[in-house]
């Protein structure tokens, strides 16, 4: 008889929560602190388990202590390299055995991608069939920056894994996502659960019953500001065009599945128009159709995401024309809403433009400052941003290029370190790069620095502003003198310079004698 383990998600289908005996599963988390509070939940539910870390002493994941679970754990330590994952099936095949129950291996995505895909690949063989031989089950539970890597690679090991799940951070819920579970001589694949984290625990959330309409009888009509057509009349009786975007908004509050249509001008305008395309997602349901023209170039990238996260269906940018804006409508119809839409609005618009700062910071709080950006969940892995490293021609210093570096937008950030300057550009992809850089410094950049290096990968940024943050700038010789205070001294002046001879009044005779 085989035994099975439960993952402790509460109010969810048991067939997704139960693990298999012999069995190789792997959750990834986007966030530590939910990865640990996911291990604790797990463990409660267990009467034997053991734990091994390979990014953090085991007794710091256990704090605080799990609700309930057995009362002594065997906990073990990895250290973080390449050449002990490698070894991790001939320890487990010597330590491990039935009665350690469910074995829980808490690591960083970082370490695993130092393995190549053949390496991967050759690693899960060789655990699976270790499992099978001492008829055990291991849950692997890994979180970090690059878990974006690390998913990829997992969804080519169906036959080795049995079950992939992923936990993701949406500001008020949590989502986890089932590639494949396979339990119980069950196979179940594709599925989506809404959690809450409730008294410690996560809790699977009911869908609120205003997202479903009640009815969708004017899914037909399209209610739009009167400047997204360009001066032409309404195309049939199904249009109503208003002459501001709050008209627009006033009467959306009573459609279901009507096509809403706003007007952007002026990039002032987002937070407004933000605010109206949530309240109407929240309060009207997924049905609804809203789109944004954009009639004047003003949308930044972060602004396009804010307007996406708030709950439109699509962006019309002012470079299209009136007949493929017509198209774009007609491709939306029919379409459901599926994103989820978190209900604080400020916390969304908080966290999507979390970087209110801008211009030259010192380096400490440079760093510190694109840490916590690289932190932010809900903004897309490996599309934050850009750092830049520029290395100014032989001819300038840095500290003359630096006068000439103008930042206009918050979440550009530069900071000087020895001879290079560091650029952080939030929100900027790398083909905009060009253009960036021709916005910040008053010359022509491709004359003013010899080479620049970019990173924009998030592991990539982190690493190098964890290496750059550990560095000493060299002592500059224009550095501010220290005042004489009172009590010193006043230097003789003569003694720091010579002094400046003074003339001497000589009378000649005819006869050359000096007198």
């Amino acid at each position: 008889m085989k035994n099975h383990y439960a993952l402790g998600l509460q109010q969810v289908q048991q067939e997704l929560i139960t693990l298999q005996t012999p069995g190789l599963y792997w959750i990834t988390c986007q966030r530590q602190e939910d990865a640990r509070s996911f291990l604790r939940q797990v463990i409660s539910q267990q009467q034997a388990a053991t734990l091994i870390s390979s990014d953090e002493k085991p007794q710091a994941l256990l704090t605080p202590d799990p609700p309930g679970g057995p009362v002594r754990i065997p906990l073990f330590s990895l250290p973080a390299n390449k050449l002990s994952l490698q070894q991790l099936q001939g320890d487990f095949a010597r330590v491990m055995n039935k009665r350690s129950g469910l074995v829980l291996f808490y690591s960083n995505a970082a370490h695993w991608v130092k393995l190549s895909q053949e390496e991967l690949a050759i690693w899960l063989k060789r655990m699976r069939r270790q499992l099978i031989e001492k008829n055990m089950t291991l849950l692997m539970i890994t979180s970090g920056t690059s878990i974006i890597n690390l998913r990829n690679y997992l969804q080519r090991y169906f036959r080795q894994i049995d079950g992939v799940a992923h936990l993701d951070y949406q500001q008020d819920s949590w989502q986890y996502r089932i590639n494949w579970w396979y339990s119980a001589d069950q196979l179940l694949a594709d599925r989506a659960i809404r959690l809450n984290y409730i008294e410690n625990q996560f809790i699977a959330a009911s869908e609120e019953e205003q997202n479903i309409p009640l009815s969708l009888n004017d899914e037909n009509q399209f209610l739009a500001e009167q400047g997204v057509l360009e001066g032409a009349p309404p195309f049939s009786a199904q249009w109503q065009l208003f002459s501001d975007n709050d008209g627009v908004y006033s009467r959306a509050q009573q459609a279901n599945a009507a096509t809403v249509i706003f007007s952007l001008a002026n990039n002032h305008d987002i937070n407004a128009l933000a605010k109206m395309v949530h309240s109407l997602r929240r309060s009207r349901g997924n049905a609804l159709k809203i789109v944004v023209r954009e009639m004047n170039t003003s949308l930044r990238y972060s602004d396009e995401r804010l307007l996406l996260a708030c709950g439109i269906n699509a962006i019309v940018p002012t470079a299209a024309t009136l007949s493929r804006f017509l198209t774009t409508l007609e491709g939306i119809q029919g379409q459901q809403f599926t994103r989820h839409v978190p209900a604080d609005l400020p916390a969304l618009m908080q966290a999507l433009q979390p970087l209110q700062q801008r211009g030259f910071l010192p380096l400490n709080a440079f760093c510190g400052a694109v840490q916590k950006l690289m932190k932010n969940t809900l903004l897309p892995e490996n599309d934050k941003g850009l750092m830049v490293a520029l290395r100014p021609v032989p001819q300038l210093k840095p500290e003359q290029v630096l006068t000439l570096c103008k930042p206009r937008r918050f979440g550009d950030l530069v900071t000087q370190l020895d001879d290079r300057l560091y650029l952080f550009l939030s929100s900027c992809r790398f083909n905009d790069l060009d253009i960036a850089l021709k916005s910040i410094f008053s010359l022509p950049h491709d004359e003013l620095f010899s080479n620049r290096m970019v990173w924009f990968e998030d592991n990539q940024i982190v690493s190098e502003v964890n290496k750059i943050s550990q560095l000493t700038p060299v002592t500059h010789q224009d550095l501010p003198v220290e005042p004489v205070t009172l009590a010193a001294t006043a230097p003789d002046p003569v003694s720091h310079e010579r002094a400046a001879p003074l003339p001497q009044p000589i009378t000649l005779n005819i006869d050359g004698a000096q007198s």
